[in-house]
């Protein structure tokens, strides 16, 4: 099983699209023993798991949500009707056999019954004032967080099955069971019997196994899944399929017509996009990989014939250049000035001792002698928490907090001479001012730190002078 085949990652944006799914990546022309040898990892649909966690973006509470806040006595109980039918339109809308989609349908309808179930019982336990069931609410979240994807994986493999693909329904959620094992002896047991020489393996992005995988990597935990299938399958080649292309910058801030497929480029830069909380691929999975050789390739389902980015862990740019213009629009920059930290120990652990305690993402740090910044991907209510606490230990501080951007030049090799200057003249030109830079010695990226309201346009000027103006001129010295 080692060698010949790939591990696949299908994103909820692909999966929800499911004609060109088919069309361009689980099928795409292929036809007998060329559909197999290849082992996928299906998010769930689109929008599912807002309804049965909360929305990603906005927030808005969905069953767990709901559960949690113990509102209406219907509330939970009507997030989940919403996600039941949800599930049910959505087998409407792909299957073309009465069969398969009543098939679907059950198997939907067993789930949602089993994890109603559990609620019913815990909210029964609530409601009697003496038992407390805060212990049991991460389960839960971990319980519903697996319904989404158990749902677009069987429902996938039952589509292949109708096309006449030996696809098979590989669940890894254990929605059943108590005994959790780790992740990868849950992954080595469920493949232990399966050729994948005649069978195409739809795996559950979601895994049941000791520490949770919520807990552990939020909702990034389809990716680390997709990550230790490929490391203990040893596969040839891990890929990932978006609804684009891993691109230079934004298309829609830079424009369709400027943005740029990287193409190539290495674990280091995917590194840094993970760490500004980019979805290209959880650091915890880009480290399995990179640390086993196997190649990542970040393809766009809907551009089929395109073989889309390739990240290596030794590729280095042939010409020192920019590759990627990105950032973080909204964080917090936490400032601690104290005038007695020159030549003292102590303040460094005591500000991280804070950060982790209130789980706060720290994106990047710099320090002189009396001051000691990070930036941080949190809320200023999140990080007004952290100050009370340090205010506490060192009341003679200044600690203080403010909104800012960050956006960064990455890429493989950024050792262009006069890429600095350049920059700043760019950005003085366009009247952003800059409030604070960041350049490490590896060459690898620069962080610029802005006013969130100049973010747009920062991301733009930034990728005219580094990537579109480097390009032209790039194409002149060839042309000489």
């Amino acid at each position: 099983m080692t060698g010949r085949h790939s591990v696949e990652k299908i994103g909820g944006t692909s999966m929800a699209a499911t004609a060109t799914l088919f069309d361009n990546v689980l099928i795409a022309g292929r036809s007998g023993a060329d559909l197999y040898s290849r082992i996928f990892v299906v998010s769930a649909y689109a929008g599912m798991t807002d309804l049965l966690l909360e929305n990603k973006k906005t927030g808005v509470p969905g069953v767990y949500g709901r559960f949690v806040a113990d509102d209406a006595a219907d509330g939970w109980r009507g997030a989940m009707r919403e996600v039941h039918h949800a599930m049910h339109a959505r087998n409407a809308a792909m299957f073309a056999r009465d069969e398969s989609r009543a098939e679907a349908d059950a198997f939907v309808d067993r789930r949602i019954a089993a994890v109603t179930a559990c609620l019913d019982d815990l909210a029964r336990l609530r409601s009697h004032g003496r038992f407390c069931v805060k212990e049991q609410l991460m389960t839960v979240r971990e319980l519903l967080a697996g319904v989404g994807e158990a749902h677009s994986a069987h429902s996938t493999s039952l589509l292949l099955r109708d096309r006449d693909v030996n696809a098979q329904f590989v669940d890894l959620t254990l929605w059943d069971q108590d005994d959790l094992s780790s992740l990868d002896a849950r992954i080595g047991d469920a493949f232990a019997d399966i050729d994948l020489t005649t069978t195409l393996p739809i795996v559950t992005g979601y895994a049941g196994c000791e520490g949770g995988m919520v807990r552990r990597y939020a909702r990034g935990y389809t990716e680390m899944t997709f990550s230790r299938l490929a490391v203990v399958t040893g596969a040839r080649e891990a890929i990932i399929h978006k609804e684009f292309h891993l691109s230079s910058a934004d298309p829609k801030l830079v424009g369709e017509d400027k943005a740029r497929k990287i193409g190539r480029t290495n674990y280091d830069v995917a590194d840094q996009l993970a760490n500004l909380g980019m979805e290209a691929i959880h650091p915890g999975a880009g480290r399995g990989l990179r640390q086993t050789d196997i190649p990542l390739r970040v393809r766009n389902t809907f551009d089929r014939e395109d073989e889309g980015t390739l990240v290596t862990g030794h590729y280095v740019s042939d010409v020192p250049r920019v590759e990627i213009i990105t950032g973080i629009r909204h964080m917090q920059a936490l400032q601690f000035f104290e005038q007695d930290m020159v030549g003292v120990k102590g303040y460094d652990t005591a500000i991280l001792g804070a950060l982790e305690r209130h789980g706060l993402w720290i994106v990047s740090k710099s320090s002189n002698a009396n001051t000691i910044t990070h930036y941080l991907l949190a809320s200023a209510d999140a990080v007004k928490k952290v100050i009370a606490d340090l205010q506490k230990d060192y009341p003679d501080a200044a600690i203080s907090a403010q909104p800012v951007a960050m956006v960064s030049a990455i890429g493989s090799d950024i050792s262009r001479p006069g890429l600095v200057p350049d920059a700043l003249r760019a950005l003085d030109d366009a009247g952003i001012t800059m409030i604070a830079m960041q350049h490490q010695i590896r060459n690898v990226d620069i962080q610029f730190i802005i006013d969130s309201r100049d973010f747009d346009n920062a991301v733009r000027v930034l990728h005219r002078a580094l990537v579109e103006d480097e390009a032209e001129a790039a194409k002149d010295r060839r042309a000489a």
